[in-house]
């Protein structure tokens, strides 16, 4: 799931996974970076025209602001990222980097503030999918009971991904407590969590620590 940069995360599909129906969105987040500074989180689906869409997801704290958004066109329940960007503006610090998708060509690239190995091209396959798009995959599979395993391709490489579940936990919403579905991703030293409620369209809560450490914590208020 991709939320944070630090810790890159986590919405794709693998073309032989059952349709999920896209319909627009805006989901409210409270948000913790760090363990200890509070933020404004907000992600939103929207149409883009025809079968594209866009997604985006903002963070806003008082030392940072983050924002990434994906542009993905839905064919007929398989997804293809088209075009992503990434900004983070920190008090003394910037940085944009921007991905484009060419399915023609069969390739990803890489611009913006990005070092010269990450800019591509790296070769596609079908299904794959970027980072910021596995929070809808997450949330689709889990509730139709697919394995969560995919292939991502984000920021000038390729990983495999593949979260465990972990058994039903209660995730409090809108001060209305609601049963979700854990399941989790560990790689080397960094760990991501997401809750997982049915009926809704988005993760209920997404933990990314890095160290044993919590980075970013999102957990939803609302969702309409």
């Amino acid at each position: 799931m991709k939320l944070f940069r630090p810790a890159t995360l986590l919405a794709l599909v693998l073309a032989a996974s059952p349709a999920w129906a896209v319909k627009p969105f805006t989901a409210n987040y409270e948000a913790s970076v760090m363990g200890s500074i509070s933020a404004d989180a907000t992600m939103t689906l929207a149409s883009a025209g025809g079968d594209r869409w866009s997604y985006v997801l903002s963070v806003d704290s008082p030392v940072a602001t983050l924002r990434q958004s994906t542009v993905f066109e839905d064919r007929g329940g398989a997804w293809r990222p088209l075009s992503g960007n990434d900004s983070t503006q920190m008090l003394i610090k910037k940085s944009q980097k921007n991905a484009t998708y060419d399915w023609a060509k069969g390739e990803a690239r890489w611009s913006g503030d990005v070092k010269a190995d990450r800019m591509g091209p790296v070769r596609l396959q079908e299904g794959d999918l970027d980072a910021m798009l596995l929070n809808l995959a997450i949330v689709r599979d889990v509730g139709a009971g697919q394995p969560l395993k995919y292939r991502m391709v984000d920021n000038g490489v390729v990983r495999a991904q593949a979260y465990q579940m972990l058994g039903k936990d209660t995730v409090t919403i809108g001060g209305k407590p609601r049963e979700a579905t854990k399941v989790s991703r560990t790689s080397e030293n960094k760990q991501v969590i997401v809750w997982v409620v049915e009926g809704l369209p988005v993760p209920a809560r997404i933990l990314q620590k890095k160290d044993g450490k919590d980075e970013l914590d999102l957990v939803l208020k609302s969702v309409r």
